[in-house]
C-alpha cells in the first residue's frame, strides 16, 4: 500500500470509529446507519411527506364535499390507472449486503415504492373538480410561506453542495480506491458508486425496479463488499459533513429563514391533522 493509500484508509477507519462511536452499528446497511447530516434539520423528511399528505387528503376531500362530493375517498384512484415512471435516486449507493445478494440494485417487487391507492376510483365527474381542491389545499398549507426564497432553501442548496462534494480530492481517490476493487473482481470499472447503481444496463422499469440478473446481483454484491473493505461510504458522509457545515455557516440568515418557513407548514400540517384527522 502507498503512503497516500494508508493515509486515506487512517481517515476512514477514523471515521468508521466515530460512527460506531455515536451509537450507530458497526455494519452499514442504511445511509442512516451513517448518523444524521447537519443540513438535515433545515429538511423536508419522509415523515414530513407522509404528514403533509395525509393533510392534504383531508382538506380535498372537505373541499371535495362543498363541491357536491360528500363521500369522496382519502385514497382514491384515478378514472384510469395512469403510467407511472417512478425516479429511483441514492446518497451513497447499494449498502445492505444481504439486500444486494436478493435484490440487486432493486428491491423485492412485493413491496412497491409507492404503493397503490387503497380508495375506490374516482367518477369523471370527480375528477373534474379535483384539480381546484389539490390547489386550494396546498395554498392553505402554504400560508405565509415565501415559495420563491424560503421554501426549501436547504434542497437548493444541496445541489450546490453535492457538486462540491464530488469534487473533493478526498472523496475521487476514495471512489478509485473502490472502482478499482469492483474491477479487480471481474466487474466494470465505474467511476463512482452512483454509476454502479443507476447503470442502464439493469433495465429499470416505470417502476424504478430492476430485472435483478445475475450479473446484476452479483456487480451489486461486489459493490458493497468494496464499499464496506474501504470505508466508501464513511468518508462520502464525512466529506458530505463538511460540506454542508461550511455551506451553513456562509448562509446562516437563509437557512434560518428556510427552516422557519419549514416549521410554519409543519404547524399548519398538524393545525389540519388535529381539526380533521
Amino acid at each position: 500500500m502507498t503512503k497516500r493509500g494508508w493515509r486515506l484508509s487512517a481517515v476512514v477507519v477514523l471515521a468508521a470509529v466515530c460512527v460506531a462511536g455515536q451509537g450507530q452499528p458497526g455494519i452499514i446497511r442504511t445511509a442512516s446507519d451513517l448518523g444524521p447530516l447537519p443540513g438535515d434539520r433545515y429538511s423536508y423528511t419522509p415523515q414530513d411527506y407522509q404528514q403533509s399528505e395525509r393533510a392534504s387528503a383531508l382538506l380535498v376531500r372537505q373541499c371535495m364535499a362543498r363541491h357536491g362530493h360528500p363521500d369522496f375517498p382519502l385514497d382514491p384512484r384515478y378514472p384510469t390507472d395512469p403510467v407511472v415512471a417512478i425516479a429511483v435516486g441514492t446518497d451513497y449507493g447499494d449498502l445492505d449486503l444481504a439486500e444486494a445478494q436478493r435484490w440487486g440494485y432493486g428491491w423485492d417487487p412485493a413491496k412497491p415504492l409507492v404503493p397503490r391507492p387503497k380508495g375506490r376510483r374516482m367518477t369523471n365527474v370527480e375528477y373534474a373538480d379535483l384539480p381546484a381542491c389539490n390547489v386550494d389545499a396546498n395554498r392553505r398549507l402554504m400560508r405565509g410561506i415565501d415559495l420563491k426564497r424560503d421554501w426549501l432553501y436547504a434542497s437548493t442548496r444541496a445541489l450546490e453542495n453535492d457538486k462540491a462534494v464530488r469534487r473533493d480530492p478526498r472523496l475521487r481517490t476514495a471512489w478509485a480506491v473502490w472502482s478499482r476493487c469492483v474491477a479487480d473482481q471481474g466487474f466494470t470499472r465505474y467511476p463512482d458508486p452512483v454509476a454502479a447503481y443507476t447503470d442502464t444496463a439493469w433495465q429499470r422499469g416505470s417502476d424504478g425496479n430492476t430485472r435483478q440478473t445475475r450479473r446484476e446481483r452479483a456487480t451489486a454484491v461486489a459493490d458493497v463488499t468494496c464499499k464496506r473493505r474501504h470505508h466508501t461510504a464513511e468518508l462520502w458522509h464525512t466529506v458530505k459533513a463538511q460540506k454542508q457545515t461550511a455551506d451553513i455557516r456562509r448562509h446562516r440568515d437563509r437557512y434560518t429563514a428556510g427552516l422557519q418557513a419549514l416549521r410554519r407548514y409543519r404547524a399548519a400540517v398538524a393545525e389540519v391533522l388535529n381539526r380533521l384527522g
